[in-house]
């Protein structure tokens, strides 16, 4: 340790430097890192070797992506595939990389992945594509807020043009005003490019608050850009019927002798599983989703590809369905608010633009939009493959056996 870095820590430990002005102190993040990490360590008795090891910069990472780093921790990556899609902007076959420390999903999605395949692909289109930021307005009355209602539906025109000036890519689409009380939200809606696009909408909507404040004759004001009728980062029901981010379908048919053969189980099990357990297992727990297990196989995606993890929550929102058409199944699984991007977040992190570049999504697309969604047509059909293998394995009782194989070292003579 040289002899000014010990001089950085001794000021640590007498309170003179704060862990979070390292970087101005010292004039480099990566020093920074390493300091506030001996400090840790010294202080804790830890020692953090493996939070160290890491191909991170933070000279590029910090103020964009980190604060107050220390290093990274890393978690297995698995890959499944080929996995065939035949979908407006995903056409071929894919190999999907998925972020995990669970035993058994790469393997449990991977058989869904083999039997999907095998049957022609899964066929996926996006519904709807935007992005929602709903701004809360206060008023003194319910009048004074219905007047302001049908002030900003008359100049929805000029609340287009200063929203777009804050964005090259952002177009504010639409716009869903809602009342309560004295109270009115502006759920206004973007189309964001390749970006997920959560900051350029709430970058936008600002512009667009300021401008009713300074605009509108009456009394109007902005309690906050983000009333919660957006809805992030929380399960809403508002996201399943109007969506936010990608509205994603994807649909498989599934024939029985491959379900037997790759599956172990009969169509008819598979579809009776699903009635049961998804559809009314589901509202009998009064669960806002209507899936085997969609968020296992989106967080996994999520970590491996650097989207926002927290919006796992409302993109997994997803609605699992099938159907006997004849002695073969059909199986869909729509996702109304799969939230994902290809430029922008942890989308530039070094690791996590390989995992992209392995499905051939990095950066932005030409025109701008058609990278993310093709990754959300991928990332659909690898759900689909997830769920379909679920219910298979939980018709077939293969389930416990599975994750004892998998889940408790037993993985290396596993068979797909």
């Amino acid at each position: 340790m040289s002899k000014g870095i010990d001089e950085v820590l001794e000021k640590i430990e007498r309170g003179e430097l704060s862990l979070s002005r390292l970087e101005k102190a010292l004039g480099n993040a990566n020093l920074a890192a390493l300091v506030r990490r001996v400090y840790l360590e010294r202080k804790l008795g830890v020692k953090l070797s493996s939070i160290a090891s890491t191909v991170l910069d933070f000279v590029e990472l910090y103020g964009r992506n980190i604060e107050n780093p220390i290093g990274a921790v890393q978690i297995p990556v698995g890959i499944v595939g080929p996995l065939r899609v035949e979908g407006e902007y995903a056409k071929g076959e894919y190999y999907v990389p998925l972020a995990t420390t669970e035993g058994a999903l790469v393997a449990s999605v991977n058989r869904g992945v083999k039997a999907i395949t095998m049957s022609g692909g899964a066929r996926a289109r996006i519904v709807s594509d935007y992005m929602a930021r709903a701004p809360l307005f206060w008023t003194p009355s319910v009048e004074e807020a219905l007047r302001l209602r049908r002030w900003v539906e008359d100049n929805f025109d000029a609340l287009k043009r200063e929203a777009e000036s804050t964005t090259r890519h952002g177009k504010l689409l639409t716009m869903f005003p809602y009342n309560a009380g004295n109270l009115l939200w502006l759920r206004l809606q973007y189309h964001t490019g390749d970006a997920m696009g959560m900051n350029m909408a709430t970058i936008a909507s600002e512009k667009v608050c300021d401008y009713i404040e300074k605009n509108y004759p009456g009394t109007a004001k902005c309690v906050t850009v983000s009333g919660n009728m957006c809805t992030d980062k929380k399960p809403a029901e508002i996201n399943k019927i109007l969506g936010r981010g990608k509205h994603v379908i994807a649909e498989a048919l599934v024939k029985r002798d491959i379900a037997l053969r790759i599956l172990k189980a009969e169509p008819r099990d598979i579809h009776y599983l699903n009635t049961a357990k998804n559809l009314l297992g589901s509202a009998a727990a009064g669960s806002p989703s209507f899936n085997a297990h969609a968020a296992n196989i989106i967080a996994a995606v999520f970590i491996a590809t650097g989207q926002d993890v927290a919006q796992v929550v409302e993109s997994s929102l997803t609605l699992t369905w099938t159907e006997l058409r004849g002695e073969d199944l059909y199986i869909s699984v729509t996702l109304p608010s799969l939230e994902v991007g290809t430029v922008g977040g942890g989308t530039r992190l070094p690791t996590q633009r390989e995992a992209l570049e392995i499905m051939g999504v990095a950066g932005g697309g030409d025109p701008p939009g058609v990278n993310a969604r093709k990754l959300a047509e991928i990332i659909a059909a690898t759900v689909l493959a997830g769920e379909l293998n679920l219910l298979a394995a939980q018709a077939a009782r293969e389930l416990g056996r599975a994750h004892i194989q998998y889940g408790r070292g037993g993985g290396t003579s596993a068979k797909p």
